[in-house]
């Protein structure tokens, strides 16, 4: 593993470049750690599955390329650029544009808008009803995080570590924060979250911002988690999973770092936890819930950060970010099988499959379903069966 790990290392710097590929990409090697293999087990659920499309060529290189749901629609957009609405009920089509780009992050929902984040260093708007393209905007690198936006403002992070506020009228730019990056970074951002007219963000060495959406102006950053080690590699601790809100709290992890949870208003920390997270996470009001870098599936208090179970028969199975249903937390694996196990103690309770490629975008749940894009491009809803 070690030796693996300096091939990489060495590869990433002799390539000009300072990033790493996504953790679930260094073990695809015969001198890496091996998947579980799957175990038997009495299935507890039978959820159901209501349709199944497919919307277009997808990546596992782009863990961001993620369906948008609003009241009506499922919003995709394929690695080709294939931007697709369709009805939340049936999976009918409601409309389809080929933009021509070379999508790496999005479909972000706004107010009347499609975000949509490029490979080339772009970000495109586009109308809710019909696809109309609104504008498009050229930043400083390629864009990994799905754009978000709100009152106005449009929020794109780029791989260089910047945050720009543009207008969602125009694309014109109001603001600018610039973090920079450290010598070696994770193939990944975090994704902006705006809530009550400030934006949170993640940033590669361990740090959470807090940024005014009007202006770009820092409110308050906190570290989640510190470099240390002989090496740029030890001291990598990027923050790519997505800054999580929930009752005022906001849930933040890093890789080789911590999961914590901060004041909202204030970024004081309540809790710190150690672990080493790449992945977004899921939260409600009683879990949150995580894989780490090893593929071990975590239930933790959300006030505490007590543990409350741990999965670990998925270990290096390259998991998708967990999606929270009903009684029950769903992630998805490198093989494209669904694991569904209780919310209640970690027991499995299920297993399905969507397709035979890798599930790397996050889940989606929404009222009682749930919507899956695997990287092959299908997209499939299922929902837990009817009560009897």
């Amino acid at each position: 593993m070690g030796r693996l790990i300096a091939v990489l290392l060495a590869a990433a710097l002799l390539g000009g470049c300072g990033t790493m590929a996504d953790p679930r990409e260094w073990f695809g090697s015969d001198a890496g750690p091996k998947p579980a293999e799957l175990k038997d087990f009495e299935a507890t659920l039978k959820p159901q599955r209501l349709w199944s499309v497919q919307v277009g060529k997808g990546s596992p290189r782009f863990n961001r390329l993620v369906p948008a749901v609003d009241d009506r629609f499922v919003y995709t957009v394929s690695a080709e650029g294939v931007l697709q609405a369709r009805d939340r009920q049936s999976g009918a089509l409601a409309w389809q544009v080929e933009t021509g780009l070379p999508a790496s992050a999005g479909p972000g929902l706004g107010d009347e808008m499609l975000l949509v984040g490029t490979a080339e260093g772009e970000v495109a708007a586009f109308d809710r009803e019909k696809g109309e393209l609104l504008w498009r905007h050229s930043l400083s690198g390629e864009v990994l995080a799905v754009p978000a936006e709100a009152d106005g403002v449009v929020v794109v992070h780029t791989e260089d570590g910047r945050l720009y506020g543009l207008a969602a009228e125009t694309g014109e730019q109001l603001w600018l924060y610039n973090q920079g990056t450290p010598v070696l970074t994770l193939h990944g951002t975090a994704s902006p979250v705006i809530d009550e007219g400030t934006v949170f963000c993640g940033l590669a060495g361990g740090k959470v911002v807090a940024l005014s959406l009007e202006s770009g102006v820092l409110q308050w950053e906190t570290h989640v988690a510190v470099p240390a080690g002989g090496s740029e590699l030890e001291r990598m601790v990027d923050v790519d999973a997505d800054p999580l809100i929930y009752s005022g709290t906001l849930y933040a992890a890093a890789y080789q770092g911590q999961v914590a949870a901060l004041g909202e208003n204030s970024g004081k920390v309540f809790w710190k936890r150690k672990a080493s997270v790449y992945n977004n996470m899921a939260v409600d009001w009683q879990q949150l819930a995580f894989s780490d870098a090893k593929g071990w599936l975590w239930s933790l208090d959300p006030d505490s950060g007590a543990a409350r179970w741990r999965v670990e028969d998925l270990a290096y199975r390259r998991l998708s970010p967990p999606a929270l249903l009903g009684d029950y937390v769903v992630v998805g694996d490198f093989e494209g099988y669904l694991h569904w196990f209780s919310a209640e103690d970690g027991a499995p309770a299920a297993r399905t499959r969507v397709g035979g490629a890798p599930i790397v975008a996050a889940p989606v749940a929404v009222d009682d379903v749930l919507y899956v894009l695997s990287s092959d491009g299908t997209l499939a809803a299922m929902r837990l069966p009817d009560e009897e």
